[in-house]
């Protein structure tokens, strides 16, 4: 029971990132290392995907066409036809954090998802880059006034709604993404055997689920800076 107890004590400091090796005295932490990991993973399944592609899908290739499809009919279902050009940055955003989320299925890997500084980096980026899209699509001029909408005496609340967003997506992705992690590793200190493994395939869903919520949420936003409320 002790043991048990100090293992428990000892989750946090499991869950946290740990430095892998130094540059200097700038520590590479293992969010680091298991991002570019997945990075590599994720080159690797889009080589063997996607090499000798055929008019008509066969074999591997029904996996990046189900992708494309998925993600165009989110785009769609939002946006019309129009969508469709955004599909590189949603199905990119889509494909990459659900790999991030699933790392955990390599044995010793701590999903990067499960650090709030890879979270964060996805929600401003995410953010910025819908700005820079109501700009290119719509101009300046436009992008300006949107901020006055539906009245000038809404810009300070139309600011800090902007402002707002990355944070509820990164929060969002690290809360849902650090629990379910915590609670996977308090089980198998616990009860060691089958629940644990239920949880985990369990985790399998949620990791979509994740990645599938930020994507529609991207694309919600792009869609209300490009036709409004």
């Amino acid at each position: 029971m002790e043991e048990k107890l100090h293992q428990l004590a000892e989750v946090m400091n499991h869950l946290k990132p740990q430095p892998v090796f130094y540059i200097g005295d700038i520590p590479v932490t293992t969010t680091v290392v298991n991002t570019w990991i997945m990075m590599a993973v994720l080159l690797a399944v889009a080589f063997l995907v996607t090499r000798n592609l055929k008019d008509k899908p066969r074999g591997w290739q029904h996996l990046p066409e189900l992708a494309v499809q998925f993600i165009w009919s989110v785009l769609e279902n939002l946006m019309g036809h129009h969508g469709r050009k955004f599909l590189p940055l949603v199905g990119t955003l889509f494909i990459f954090i659900l790999f991030l989320n699933l790392s955990w299925v390599i044995p010793g890997m701590k999903p990067p998802t499960m650090d709030l500084s890879t979270t964060a980096a996805f929600g401003v980026t995410t953010i910025i880059l819908v700005q820079l899209i109501h700009i290119k699509e719509k101009g300046l001029k436009s992008y300006i006034k949107h901020w006055f909408a539906p009245n000038p005496l809404m810009a300070p609340l139309n600011i800090i709604e902007e402002l707002v967003k990355p944070v509820s997506l990164s929060l969002r992705l690290f809360g849902n993404m650090f629990g379910e992690e915590m609670v996977v590793v308090i089980l198998f200190i616990l009860i060691p055997l089958f629940v644990p493994t239920m949880v985990q395939l369990l985790g399998v869903l949620m990791g979509f689920i994740q990645a599938f919520v930020f994507t529609l949420l991207t694309t919600t936003y792009i869609a209300t800076h490009l036709h409004g409320h």
